[in-house]
């Protein structure tokens, strides 16, 4: 069924220009504006010209959306294959299927709403021309990830975001922009030689870098032994940019360094990379080999959940001055080791579930940061004490719309039923607990308590979250702090002091002992009101009280344009997943059976 019948010259058109429009509309934010185009301020200009293009992209994903066969998800359709470097058999082979179609819709989408977000608000930086530049660049290596089928043109996609990636993070970052930066270049790019030593060598030995014939083949014309080698080292590779435990640690450094939108990028689209050559490159063309490692990466993969989750327990606890932004990076960790676990199954429920967690993933955590770079720049830092402190600054109070927004988000992370996040999850779980044949059961049902147990950690440190930073707390001490100015029935008798000359009238400015009534003076002003939406903090008797503390601004309307399509979104993968399930499940049928739909 297809909801508008477009010609496959068209639909070829279509995909061609999702991959290469973004790196045209690059150069053309280098060059000097037209004269007609440049405008009072050429800045916002070409940040008109990032929304334009990016706009332009996403208008093309939806249009292939609209035009793909669904009736026959698992046929590759939109192709291109022409010759490129005959010596060596690679070819400009493109197309997509249900396995590839929401990932590539996804990152148009999310790569528009960054795009729309720095028109209103610009990152602090040098100028938007490279920073534009940069976005669109990243935007159509990630998208030619999720479109080639040739294990070459793969590597070479792959690895066209990292430069991108590195340059956003180390000129438009924060504090310690530089050394998260080059710590994410170094990891990546010495995970992607051993994917290309990888790559290479599972081409070579069968012949060809086709990946659909390689799908179809199904390890047929490979050793186990060669597998088992590629499947290490292609896995390598992309483990890191997963990033499964224990290379994750260029993650959390990458995200509290990186711009707003760098981060949203990131985690939306830039993790998924990793886990669909997983599934498109190593299941269908390595399966000796990946049921080898498959308890491996099982492991792995629940050791990253747990290990996640409690780092994020450890950030959220009161006093450990912990980044909000680390501790959603840090949750990434935990929710890739889902995908992976559903990977490791080699079942079709186990990997619906890992790609079903992928857009889930990226629709909520892209959100989370979307909301936590706001409460970074109207507070001026995403410290969770600060942000917690017993002053009213909870956000509920403060900012109400921007402090349900990301309850919201927090809850869709922690897999509530009913959103994006649940099922994801659940299915990987349900994968796991029926692996496939020749895995062990007993093992993978361990790791499927240990996922399970990882989801409660995951809820907990969610809601601590939301308690802190958006209801606020009251600490301990300022409500049980005994008022040392007055004299305790513990203490010896004081001599009695001369009678003050203060005036009466000054009476009232003198701090009141515990449990005695005060009589008002007749000069006392009247207390001040608070400010509606404040919140106040129970005072000690006798402690000055402190300035209610300011609302803040809530959503603003460019906000709110950016964010509900990711809201809306998440609801609707949570109440209706067949609409993502119906794309994926016969893709991966037909990849886990050998090219047989």
């Amino acid at each position: 069924m297809t909801v508008i019948d477009i010609s496959l010259s068209v639909m070829q058109f279509l995909l061609a220009f999702i991959v290469v429009g973004p790196l045209l509309g690059a150069v053309a934010a280098l060059l000097p504006a037209p004269p007609g185009l440049k405008g009072r301020n050429p800045d916002q200009a070409v940040l008109r010209h990032g929304v334009t293009v990016t706009g332009a992209v996403l208008i093309a994903a939806i249009v292939l959306a609209v035009g793909f066969d669904h009736d026959h998800p698992a046929t590759m359709q939109a192709t291109t294959d022409i010759s490129w470097i005959p010596a060596l058999d690679v070819r400009i082979h493109l197309g997509i299927d249900g396995i590839s179609l929401p990932l590539l819709v996804l990152t148009a989408l999310l790569t528009f709403l960054c795009a729309l977000y720095s028109y209103f608000k610009p990152p602090a930086g040098p100028s938007p021309k490279a920073f534009v530049a940069l976005v669109l660049v990243l935007e159509s290596g990630t998208l030619a990830t999720f479109a080639v089928l040739d294990l070459l043109l793969f590597f070479l996609a792959f690895e066209m975001v990292l430069i991108p990636m590195y340059f956003l993070i180390n000129r438009w970052g924060g504090d310690q922009r530089q050394a998260a930066a080059w710590k994410f270049i170094l990891y990546t790019l010495l995970g992607s030689v051993v994917m290309l030593l990888g790559l290479l060598l599972v081409g070579l030995k069968s012949g060809t870098f086709d990946m659909v014939a390689l799908a179809t083949d199904n390890g047929r014309g490979l050793t186990t032994s060669v597998q088992v080698i590629a499947v290490l080292a292609i896995g390598i590779g992309l483990a890191v940019k997963t990033p499964m435990w224990p290379l994750h640690s260029w993650l959390p450094d990458a995200h509290t360094a990186a711009p707003t939108v760098g981060s949203v990028l990131l985690a939306g689209v830039l993790l998924k990379m990793g886990t669909y050559g997983f599934v498109r490159i190593l299941l269908p063309a390595a399966p000796d080999g990946m049921r080898t490692f498959a308890p491996y990466l099982a492991a792995f993969a629940v050791v990253g959940i747990v290990y996640g989750s409690l780092a994020c327990l450890a950030l959220a606890r009161t006093g450990a001055k912990g980044d909000l932004k680390r501790l959603i990076a840090y949750s990434s960790v935990g929710h890739m080791g889902f995908v992976l676990l559903g990977i490791a199954t080699m079942t079709p429920t186990g990997v619906n579930g890992a790609l079903f967690a992928n857009i889930a993933h990226g629709l909520i955590t892209g959100l989370l940061f979307f909301l936590v770079g706001a409460v970074k720049d109207r507070y001026g830092t995403a410290d969770l004490d600060t942000l917690a402190g017993a002053t009213g600054a909870a956000l509920y109070g403060r900012a109400p719309r921007l402090g349900a927004l990301l309850a919201f988000a927090a809850v869709a992370s922690l897999g509530l039923p009913g959103l994006a996040g649940f099922w994801g999850e659940m299915l990987t779980l349900f994968g796991a607990y029926s692996p496939a044949e020749g895995l062990s059961r007993p093992a993978f049902r361990t790791f499927m308590a240990i996922g399970a147990f990882g989801t409660l950690l995951t809820a907990a440190y969610m809601l601590i979250v939301v308690r802190r930073v958006c209801m606020g707390e009251h600490t301990l001490s300022a409500r049980t702090t005994p008022d040392t100015s007055a004299p305790s029935a513990l203490s010896a008798p004081s001599i009695p002091s001369a009678p003050s000359a203060a005036p009466a009238s000054d009476a009232s400015q003198a701090p009141a002992t515990p449990g005695t009534p005060q009589t008002p003076a007749a000069t006392t002003a009247p207390a001040a009101s608070p400010t509606p939406g404040t919140l106040q903090a129970p005072t000690t008797p006798g402690a000055p009280q402190a300035p209610p503390a300011p609302q803040l601004a809530d959503v603003q309307p460019y906000e709110a344009a950016a964010w509900t399509p990711l809201v809306a979104l998440t609801v609707l993968a949570g109440l209706w997943p067949a609409v993502l399930l119906g794309l994926t499940d016969p893709a991966v049928q037909k990849l886990l059976s050998g090219g047989k739909s």
